[in-house]
């Protein structure tokens, strides 16, 4: 036996070895024919229903035990919720035999042991809906014990709130705290409604290449890695945008994609490596419509999570009530610094930047300093949806020149509690125009910008094909999520977030 068991740990295994002296297969065959669950049981028994539930059989996970003698009161825990059972020894044993209850039901079980009972519903003299049991069968062992959370009179007590421990066993967070799963149940929620709208609309979803031999569609470091087989080098997936955009010049009107990404960046409240981003791309539309479509659809996903326009967030609302608020960057830039940079060359905003205490070297572009002008000054200020329009063109390689500005291109940035949610713009379809800016792009790779864009040729040579007019989006879901379940962490809306590797003393590579 491992020498780094606790005792909890040892003792739990010495049961199991007495369950299987016994014959009791600890981990039987996995069928097992559950006919209800403890929330639908709790809703549905009432005095008029009581013979629907005369024999009723329900699996899950001990989480108390009340010893009471010769008779028990438990908690199971299904994948729904919670139910009280009632166990009596005279019930599930016969009068010859004692040691099912005694040895087994007593001595054996622990707290996190699944097992199934069979029985009939009642109420106690509590009034608490109850199984009482008149069968039951272990399912499965655990051998290591769940974190102790005390509870009494519904409330919690010494709930387990370690990140560290809740991100790297969020298995054992599930358990402990059923309250979490709720985000979850959400975020699948969230993305069904974006889904069934889009549908509605006449969208197409689709797939597209994780792996890719040039990362494009976004400014960010990739992940690397090596293809064998072919003996080039790839790269995970930074944006799918050009290759949705491949689909809409090979004649798909309105395609989307709930991607999977990946950018090779820090961690923080807001940002992890892995996360999720829904883009589509539409035809024949521009970003005026993107915007209508976009604050349409979040005013649906409002209403289907939380029966209204009003979400919570903190100790006060945001609201999804459309038409959401609109102003330009610079303009949103002079509104909370009292300067108008709209005309500045790119000495000027460096020298405006130092003045807010920003950060910046000679890396950085015109671009790149208006961007970390707006980040650093502004973007914490809208907290109630806003649209931010009207970049400049040096911000936006991808993006189609305004129709009306000079210098601008049409795109905007959904502002949320302070956070970019999503980014929109009239797409770029000039293939000589989209040449000249990822040859810019290049520059500033060389110059040190290791965000810059590669030059994709392949995506340069559909354009030539010709694209029709197109409006596309990207919606970063994770942070959308946050918004729509009050958590104040990305960490908190992801399963298995990223974390540093951890060092177990039974890990193989630790050996």
């Amino acid at each position: 036996m491992s020498t780094h068991l606790s005792e909890q740990e040892i003792i739990r295994r010495e049961k199991l070895s007495e369950l299987t002296k016994l014959g009791i297969d600890a981990y039987p065959a996995p069928l097992y024919p559950v006919s209800h669950y403890s929330t639908a049981i709790k809703a549905g028994f009432k005095d008029d229903t009581k013979e629907q539930y005369q024999d009723v059989c329900v699996a899950g996970r001990i989480m108390s035990i009340r010893d009471m003698g010769k008779a028990c009161f438990a908690v199971l825990q299904d994948s729904h919720g919670r139910i009280q059972i009632y166990v009596k020894r005279d019930d599930i044993c016969t009068e010859e035999d004692k040691s099912l209850y005694d040895t087994v039901f007593k001595k054996l079980l622990d707290i996190g042991d699944f097992i199934g009972v069979k029985g009939y519903v009642f109420t106690t003299k509590t009034g608490e809906t109850s199984i009482h049991v008149k069968e039951f069968t272990i399912l499965t062992k655990s051998l290591k014990p769940l974190p102790i959370v005390k509870e009494a009179e519904g409330q919690t007590f010494d709930a387990v709130t370690d990140p560290e421990f809740k991100y790297r066993q969020r298995y054992a967070d599930l358990i402990i705290n059923p309250q979490v799963k709720e985000v979850f149940v959400k975020r699948t929620q969230l993305i069904n409604t974006i889904r069934e709208y889009l549908n509605e609309h006449g969208a197409l979803e689709v797939d597209t290449p994780v792996l890719q031999t040039i990362p494009g569609g976004a400014t960010a470091r990739p992940f690397s890695t090596h293809h064998n087989a072919l003996d080039v080098p790839m790269y995970m997936r930074i944006a799918n945008e050009l290759y949705l955009k491949r689909l809409v010049v090979g004649g798909f009107d309105w395609v989307y994609e709930f991607s999977r990404n990946f950018r090779n960046e820090g961690m923080d409240r807001t940002h992890n490596p892995e996360f999720t981003i829904l883009e589509w791309y539409t035809a024949y539309k521009d970003y005026y419509w993107m915007m209508n479509v976009t604050e349409n659809l979040l005013e649906r996903v409002a209403i289907t999570l939380h029966g209204s326009t009003d979400v919570p967030s903190g100790d006060g609302h945001i609201s999804f009530k459309t038409p959401f608020k609109r102003i330009s960057i610079f303009e949103a830039i002079k509104e909370h610094t009292g300067i108008d940079v709209s005309s500045y060359d790119e000495e000027s905003l460096r020298e405006v930047c130092r003045k807010f205490n920003i950060q910046v070297d000679q890396t950085m572009g015109k671009g790149k300093l208006i961007d970390e002008l707006f980040s650093a000054t502004s973007e914490s200020k809208y907290i109630q949806p806003t649209f931010i329009t009207d970049y400049p063109v040096e911000m936006s390689p991808l993006t189609k020149k305004h129709r009306s500005k000079p210098g601008l291109v049409e795109r905007f940035e959904l502002m949320i509690n302070g956070k970019e949610i999503a980014n929109a713009y009239s797409e770029l379809n000039d293939p000589i125009d989209q040449r000249h800016r990822f040859e810019e792009q290049t520059k500033l790779k060389e110059r040190g910008d290791d965000e810059a864009m590669f030059i994709d040729y392949d995506f340069l040579r559909s354009l030539e094909y010709g694209m029709p007019p197109t409006a596309g989006i990207g919606i970063g879901i994770d942070r959308l999520v946050m918004l729509m379940t009050n958590q104040h962490s990305i960490q908190d809306v992801l399963l298995f977030p990223m974390m540093r590797p951890e060092k177990l003393n039974d890990s193989p590579q630790e050996q």
